[in-house]
C-alpha cells in the first residue's frame, strides 16, 4: 500500500482542473501532503476556471498554466494526476510515462492510500442512486461512511476523513475504474447496475467501455462480494470472470442462490437457505421498476456489508429520493414538472417515458456521445403528446430518427437553446393532468457545464413559470 509521505518533497501536475469538483479536491489534497510544487493546467481559460480558482485561492505553492498545457509540465516533474476523463492516449500522458513520470487518477490514488474497505458502484445508470442509498442506509444503522465521487462529491480530499470511518463508498465511473487496472486493485463490496450503450464518443466499441466496466471486479478475490444485475444480458456474461462471491439482484424470483428479487409488492433477500420479506415498495413509494432494481442492488450491498436483515428492514423504510431523477419539481394549475436531468442515454429516457400513464410533454436532446436515437424515437412517437429540443447534436440524430419513422422529411420541430424557453414552450402545450418531463438522453455540453447544472436550470425555470403571462 502506498504511503502518503511518498508525496513529500515531490512536484505534482494536475491534469486537469475543470468545474466539478475533482480536480479541487485534487489540489486541496496535495496541499496537505507537504508537496515541493503543485502545477495545474487546464485549456480553459482563467476566466473559465473562477468558480474552481476561487476555491484554491488560499493554497500558495501552485504553478497555474491555463489555457494551454506545456510539454516539460510532463517531464519535469515526479507525478501526474490525470482527471479521470482524459484518455490514457493522450499525447501529454504518453509523454510522462515515456519519460518515466508516475500517472495517477483520483481513484487509483485513493485506493492505494485508503485503509479502511470500500463499497464500488458501477452501472450505466442508477450509480449515484444506488451509491446515495448504500450510504444512507449504512448511516442510518450506526456505521460512520465516507461518501466519494457521489455526484460531484470529489475524492482525494475526502481521504482524511476515512481515518475515523469504517466504510467508503465510491462512485466509479469506467474512467476511474480504468485507473484501477494499473493498480489490480477493486473494491472489496462491488455493485454493476446496468450495462447500456454509453461514452461511445470516447470508447471505440462497446467491448472498450465493458472492459474498463469490468476492473470493478476483475481483481476481487473469494473474500470480496459482487452484486450484479441478473436482468441485464451484459451484465450476466461480464461476471462470468468473477472470483469473488455473487449476490444477484432481480425483479423477478429467482433460484436457490443468493439473491435478492422482487415478488408482487415485495422485496425479498434469498440467503442461500430461506427468503425473507425485507420491504413493500407501496409503502416507501417506489413504484418505477428501475428505482425498485436500485434498491434490491442496496439491499445486497448492506447484507454483504453484515448489516443484521432486522436493520435494513428499518432503514429502507427511510429511503430519500435523488435529485436530477425523475424529481418532481413542482405542480402549476394541474401539470407536474418532473426533472430527470441525469438521464443521459436513450435507454433512460425510455425508462421515465414508461414511469407515467400521464400524457407527456417531453424536453430532451443535447450532445451526441455516439449513441444510437432510433428505439428512442419510437417511443417518443407512441408516448408523448409534445416534444421540446435542446439544441445539439444528439437531437440533430434524434429528429433525423423521428422523421425517418415518420416518413415526414419536411416536418418541423421546436429546437431551443435555453432551459427558460424549453419549459416556457412545454407549459404552453400542457393541460391539467398533463406530465412535463426534462430526461434529455444525451450530454449537456454546449448548453450548460453538465447534467446537474441542466437540472438547476430546468428548477429554476420552472420556478419561473408562475411570473407568465399565458
Amino acid at each position: 500500500m502506498m504511503n502518503k509521505s511518498f508525496l513529500k518533497g515531490k512536484t505534482v501536475t494536475v491534469f486537469g482542473l475543470g468545474l466539478h469538483g475533482g480536480g479541487i479536491g485534487t489540489v486541496k489534497f496535495l496541499a496537505t501532503q507537504e508537496v515541493k510544487k503543485i502545477i495545474v493546467t487546464d485549456l480553459k481559460s482563467k476566466n473559465q476556471l473562477r468558480p474552481s480558482l476561487q476555491q484554491l485561492a488560499d493554497i500558495k505553492n501552485i504553478e497555474y498554466v491555463l489555457g494551454q498545457h506545456r510539454k516539460e509540465d510532463f517531464i519535469q516533474t515526479d507525478m501526474v494526476i490525470k482527471t479521470p476523463v482524459i484518455s490514457w492516449n493522450n499525447k501529454y500522458i504518453k509523454i510522462a510515462l515515456k519519460n518515466n513520470v508516475v500517472v495517477e487518477t483520483d481513484s487509483s490514488l485513493f485506493f492505494q492510500l485508503c485503509k479502511i474497505p470500500i463499497i464500488g458502484v458501477t452501472g450505466s445508470k442508477g450509480k449515484t442512486s444506488v451509491a446515495t442509498m448504500i450510504s444512507d442506509i449504512l448511516r442510518a444503522t450506526g456505521k460512520k461512511v465516507v461518501s466519494v465521487g457521489i455526484s460531484q462529491i470529489s475524492v482525494l480530499d475526502k481521504l482524511l476523513e476515512t481515518e475515523k470511518a469504517e466504510w467508503v463508498v465510491f462512485e466509479l465511473s469506467s474512467w476511474r475504474l480504468s485507473a484501477l487496472k494499473k493498480i489490480k486493485r477493486s473494491p472489496h463490496i462491488s455493485i454493476i447496475t446496468n450495462i447500456f450503450p454509453d461514452h461511445l464518443n470516447y470508447y471505440k466499441n462497446m467491448e472498450e467501455y465493458i472492459a474498463d466496466k469490468k476492473n470493478i471486479f476483475l481483481y476481487q478475490n473469494s473474500q470480496d462480494w459482487l452484486i450484479y444485475n441478473e436482468d441485464n444480458q451484459l451484465v450476466k456474461e461480464m461476471v462470468k470472470e468473477a472470483d469473488s462471491k455473487l449476490i444477484a439482484f432481480s425483479l423477478y424470483k429467482k433460484g436457490q442462490f443468493i439473491s435478492v428479487f422482487k415478488e408482487k409488492d415485495f422485496a425479498y433477500l434469498n440467503n442461500g437457505i430461506d427468503e425473507k420479506k425485507i420491504i413493500q415498495f407501496s409503502k416507501i413509494n417506489i413504484k418505477e421498476k428501475h428505482n425498485q432494481a436500485n434498491l434490491l442492488a442496496v439491499i445486497g450491498a448492506v447484507y454483504a456489508a453484515g448489516i443484521p436483515l432486522s436493520l435494513i428492514k428499518k432503514a429502507v423504510r427511510k429511503i430519500k429520493k435523488i435529485p436530477d431523477r425523475l424529481e418532481l419539481v413542482k405542480e402549476i394549475k394541474g401539470v407536474k414538472y418532473y426533472n430527470d436531468s441525469t438521464a443521459t442515454i436513450p435507454e433512460a429516457v425510455q425508462v421515465a417515458l414508461r414511469s407515467f400513464s400521464e400524457k407527456i410533454i417531453l424536453i430532451t436532446g443535447g450532445t451526441d456521445k455516439n449513441l444510437n436515437f432510433d428505439n428512442l424515437a419510437k417511443d417518443i412517437i407512441e408516448k408523448t403528446k409534445g416534444v421540446i429540443f435542446l439544441k445539439g447534436t444528439a437531437t440533430d440524430k434524434l429528429i433525423l430518427s423521428i422523421k425517418k419513422i415518420l416518413q415526414e422529411k419536411d416536418k418541423e420541430f421546436e429546437v431551443v437553446d435555453t432551459m427558460d424557453k424549453a419549459v416556457e414552450l412545454a407549459s404552453r402545450i400542457a393541460d391539467k393532468g398533463d406530465v412535463v418531463l426534462l430526461s434529455p438522453g444525451a450530454a449537456s455540453f454546449g448548453l450548460f457545464n453538465n447534467e446537474f447544472h441542466r437540472g438547476a436550470k430546468f428548477r429554476e425555470a420552472v420556478k419561473k413559470l408562475n411570473t407568465f403571462i399565458f
